[in-house]
């Protein structure tokens, strides 16, 4: 890391903090902070009330249209509107689902050898407390509501049943299910002989879909960025609603090929085989952090239906967990031969760094893990395996420095006459000159840098995503997905929350040392004021570990100690190239360059041409300032 580098840093950091402190509220915004927080509190209340009692008054309405149909011998469906509600269990090695004869809905759904944050062995979803579909057909008379009928099971086996509910004079409506190998479950739905009953204009089935997302891991605050209520576009790509934001009966324009109630590792999607049409109402609801639900999620959606009943209406369901690579495999499973793109619900980041995940850092981690080792082991060799490939560029940004640092002295001697503060350009035209007399670049240490950052970036999207690193234990980690508290209390503190994670105080204790021995190389090379300029500065690079601390303490722990692993080596490496670059024969090298140069010498281009220019123009600028000073 050289000077560029570190002045880069800076003023990052100059810019984080003068931003804070500009935008800092005064005590009028914080009053008016706190009213729109109690307003949107209220307003989300209000929304989760209305919800709850539109809910309610469903139930109220159905449970009268059960009376009244239960003593109306002429109601359609006289026989289907009162029974028991039994349940029909499908499952295979890898799913278990629950699907009650009222309503003939999924009302269970548990994902089988991933562990819950309680320790019990196999991970609820969500059950008939938490979820509710329906769907709606319009009839001439009355509507169909597929909530208020109570359906038949047959050809029921492990993993198939058909529900049927009967209407007067042989009509019915039919339901299969299919649960295939893995995660994804086949349904469809028809209406045989009913023609008559539809009204002229009903060419499309609705469905309603409520879940309350639950908290799943141990982060409540962590998991909730992560939980999102997520669709895919038709013939587009995908999109989400904001996870921070309120949203109900948000409207989407667009027709759409699935809808996925997610959470940080799990997602339950419903996939049309035509299309959901277009302005489909979605809703999403934050949670409080004691609730042990994340959202509130919602969905209204219309999908095609034959009245007639020769083409069934067609349905996919996916539970299960957000694995990249196993998505993959999920979408070839499905029969509706459509591009899904479900490893979208895995979220890698803005295009350049999904390019390095997914190309990459998927492939990489897939090996080692396939290969046995430990997850905690696996961070350190993606850790090692960086390191050796950015190495060349690293160690060509040290050399650059280590060039400089041997200059300095004939630095010294030749800029010690420009000292006056309106020197300075001629001052730095003078070490660009020497500079390139010597063959060194002063910019050449910001590749490495420029390399680098991607490759961090795209592993802070892909470690908290990684659904491997789900409950793996290492060292004194118990979860490397979440994080791990050395201390805890009850109530959240101003940006710390409720704990205090280890791996993010190594973290910043790596990054305070790691910043400590740069800001000490760069003293080593620097030039006059730039070297009073940079003790001035140095405070400034360690208030960043500071506000990695706030921004860290809550995030997986897998992450914070890939970060502290990776400074780590960074520093090792640092030291090791230190310690094995002979100062005495690189200054000789550079004096045979700079001799080169002089019997050849080079037009000058570039940044060096054009500062040259520059300092020409200053120094007769300051020539005519002296002579109409000695008028």
């Amino acid at each position: 890391m050289n000077k560029n580098t570190i002045i880069g840093f800076v003023l990052i950091a100059l810019v984080f903090i003068g931003f804070s402190w500009w935008n800092r509220p005064s005590e009028e915004d914080i009053r008016k902070q706190q009213i729109q927080d109690s307003i949107a509190l209220v307003n989300k209340k209000k929304a989760e009330q209305e919800l709850n009692g539109r809910k309610k008054a469903e139930k109220e309405k159905q449970s009268e249209k059960t009376k009244d149909a239960a003593t109306d011998t002429t109601a359609l469906f006289h026989d289907a509107i009162s029974g028991s509600d039994n349940l029909v269990v499908l499952k295979n090695d890898k799913l278990e689902l629950t699907i009650g004869t009222r309503g003939g809905t999924i009302s269970k759904a548990v994902v089988k050898n991933f562990k819950d944050r309680k320790g019990n062995k196999d991970v609820t979803l969500f059950d008939e407390n938490d979820q509710q579909m329906k769907f709606m057909l319009t009839g001439k008379d009355e509507n169909i509501n597929t909530a208020d009928l109570y359906f038949n099971p047959s050809e029921q086996t492990d993993t198939t049943v058909t529900l049927t509910a009967k209407a007067k004079d042989g009509k019915t409506l039919e339901m299969r299910y299919r649960l295939g190998q893995d995660y994804m479950l086949h349904f469809s739905f028809v209406a045989k002989g009913m023609e008559a009953v539809f009204a002229p204009t009903c060419n499309s089935m609705d469905i309603q879909w409520d879940e309350r997302c639950r908290q799943q891991e141990r982060g409540f605050t962590f998991e909730n960025r992560y939980a999102t209520l997520t669709y895919k576009e038709k013939g587009r790509g995908t999109d989400y609603l904001n996870e921070t934001k309120e949203y109900a009966d948000e409207k989407v324009e667009e027709a759409l090929d699935w809808v996925a109630f997610k959470n940080q590792f799990f997602s339950s999607v419903i996939i049309a085989k035509e299309e959901f049409a277009s302005n489909s109402l979605m809703t999403s609801l934050p949670q409080e952090k004691d609730s042990e639900y994340l959202k509130q999620y919602g969905a209204k959606l219309k999908t095609k239906f034959d009245p007639k009943g020769n083409v069934p209406t067609e349905l996919e369901f996916f539970f299960g967990p957000n694995d990249f690579q196993l998505l993959q495999t999920v979408e070839k499973e499905s029969e509706f031969g459509k591009e899904l793109d479900l490893e979208r619900l895995v979220y890698l980041g803005w295009p350049l760094f999904r390019i390095i995940n997914r190309w990459f850092t998927i492939y990489v981690f897939d090996w080692l893990t396939n290969m046995g080792f430990p997850m905690g082991i696996v961070l350190i060799l993606i850790t090692l395996l960086l390191k050796v490939i950015t190495f060349p560029m690293v160690k060509k940004s040290y050399m650059s420095s280590a060039k400089m640092r041997v200059l300095k002295p004939k630095l010294d001697e030749a800029t010690k006459q420009y000292n006056k503060p309106e020197d300075q350009m001629m001052k730095q035209q003078a070490m660009m000159q020497m500079y390139s007399k010597y063959g060194v670049s002063p910019l050449s240490g910001c590749l490495p840098m420029l390399i680098q950052m991607p490759i961090w970036i795209a592993m802070f999207n892909f470690v908290p995503n990684a659904i491997q690193l789900r409950g793996e234990r290492f060292l004194w980690i118990d979860d490397l997905s979440t994080y791990d508290p050395i201390i805890e209390w009850e109530n959240d503190l101003w940006l710390i929350g409720d704990h205090l994670s280890l791996t993010c105080v190594l973290f910043c204790i790596a990054n305070v040392l790691y910043s400590w021995m740069t800001m000490r190389q760069q003293r080593d090379q620097m030039v006059g004021q730039q070297a009073e300029q940079m003790k001035m500065m140095q405070w400034m690079m360690f208030l960043m570990p500071i506000m990695f601390f706030f921004m860290f303490n809550d995030y997986s722990s897998g992450l914070n100690f890939y970060y502290f692993v990776s400074l780590f080596f960074s520093a090792a490496i640092m030291w090791t190239l230190r310690k094995t670059t002979n100062d005495e024969k690189l200054l000789a090298i550079l004096e045979a360059r700079y001799k080169e140069n002089k019997d050849k010498p080079k037009k000058q281009g570039g940044f060096a041409a054009r500062l040259e220019a520059m300092q020409k123009q200053a120094e007769e600028m300051r020539k005519m300032r002296e002579q109409q000073s000695k008028k």
